[in-house]
């Protein structure tokens, strides 16, 4: 079976906004008369039905007096490897204000945004725009089936949103107490690189919004933790992890007018950031060796240094030879990432690039002005 057979059999799954919104929807049922629905269909933003089960039901009198129902269901991202898996997510309703009023609220485990540049303003909760046109289409559906239209309150929470959100970057993002409520289709890809490049973009919104001019992107936590010593004073925010999403990233600070930027790479990545791959997945190891063997014969005359590393190993084998035996191979890597960094950048940045080795110590250090001057 080939890699892209594999990939067309995963399964996919649906997002925790699909899930917010199939929620309301079984409480709404619930609310107005009825029994607690087994599943409730609702449509995706993509214009797709699905049907997804009840997990749990109640209701009863709440704090205020007025009566609620309450409903939960078992998030399913499929074959994607998501936080949020297996997550129960419910939603719990009453009815109040003007007829064919919808609102929407945040409860226990769903965040609250604390900064400026995201998709909301702060003091909202964190429940993105996409599902609210979905938990707002599915009560509507609710009330239509039962025939009402009084006004409707809807509380989203997550009874382990707190927990789980210790596992993201969403404090990073300045959003406090919970998981984000997410999903711009409602189906989550196995595998996407949507929701990795979203949280990117996330990061620097906030950066920016912030006041930072800088930006420091990372491969992931270690490098990060380098790029804090190298870098003190800069406030959290203006730290994001990009993975393996070289191109799009610089793209995105470019287009969020950052006036520098600072890449802190271990000699891994930047063999493959040098080669000009928008993203350095492992995939690309062997073209990446080849190209440092080319680069290797304008940066030293040795001959045998030179046709020994594409056969290397792996990077890290050829590192500590070109260390010992053609340094300035290691300015010359960390060069071409600036040269190619920029050029994702549309030439709008200042681009610093810090190569690591691979315990963390500063082997090569270049800056770039925006621009090409």
């Amino acid at each position: 079976m080939t890699r892209q057979d594999k990939k067309k059999q995963l399964r996919s799954g649906f997002t925790t906004g699909a899930a917010a919104a199939a929620a309301a929807r079984a409480a709404v049922l619930l609310l107005s008369g009825g029994s607690a629905p087994a599943s409730v269909p609702i449509r995706l933003l993509t214009d797709r039905w699905i049907t997804i089960t009840v997990h749990d039901a109640r209701s009863g009198i709440g704090e205020n007096g007025m009566r609620y129902a309450a409903c939960t269901v078992i998030k399913d991202a499929g074959d994607d490897p998501d936080v949020t898996n297996r997550a129960e997510i419910g939603a719990k309703v009453q009815f109040a204000g003007k007829p064919g009023e919808i609102m929407i609220c945040g409860g226990k485990g769903v965040g609250t945004i604390t900064r400026p540049g995201l998709e909301l303003s702060p003091g909202e909760p964190a429940i993105n725009p996409g599902p609210r046109i979905m938990i707002r289409e599915a009560v509507d559906l609710a009330r239509n089936e039962a025939e009402i239209r009084t006004g409707v309150r809807v509380a989203v929470f997550v009874p382990n949103g707190e927990a789980i959100a210790r596992r993201t970057l969403n404090a990073r993002l300045g959003i406090e107490g919970g998981i984000s409520i997410l999903g711009t289709t409602g189906v989550v890809t196995p595998m996407s690189h949507e929701a990795y490049i979203a949280t990117i973009e996330s990061g620097l919104s906030v950066a920016r919004a912030c006041g930072s001019d800088i930006a420091v992107l990372t491969t992931g936590r270690r490098s990060e933790r380098h790029a804090r010593k190298l870098i003190p004073g800069l406030p959290e925010t203006a730290f994001v992890q990009m993975g393996d999403f070289f191109g799009r990233s610089m793209e995105i600070a470019g287009e969020k007018a950052f006036a520098n930027v600072v890449l802190a790479v271990f000699f891994g990545k930047a063999v493959k950031m040098a080669c000009g791959h928008r993203h350095t997945h492992a995939a690309t190891a062997r073209l990446s060796l080849e190209h440092l063997g080319k680069l290797a014969q304008a940066a030293c005359g040795d001959a045998s240094l030179v046709r020994w590393i594409p056969t290397a190993n792996t990077a890290r084998e050829a590192f500590f030879r070109i260390r010992d035996e053609c340094p300035q191979l290691l300015d010359d890597v960390a060069n071409q990432v600036a040269v190619n960094a920029r050029g994702f950048s549309k030439d709008r940045l200042a681009v610093r690039v810090a190569l690591l080795d691979f315990d963390g110590y500063t082997v090569s250090d270049v800056r770039l002005p925006a621009g090409g001057r």
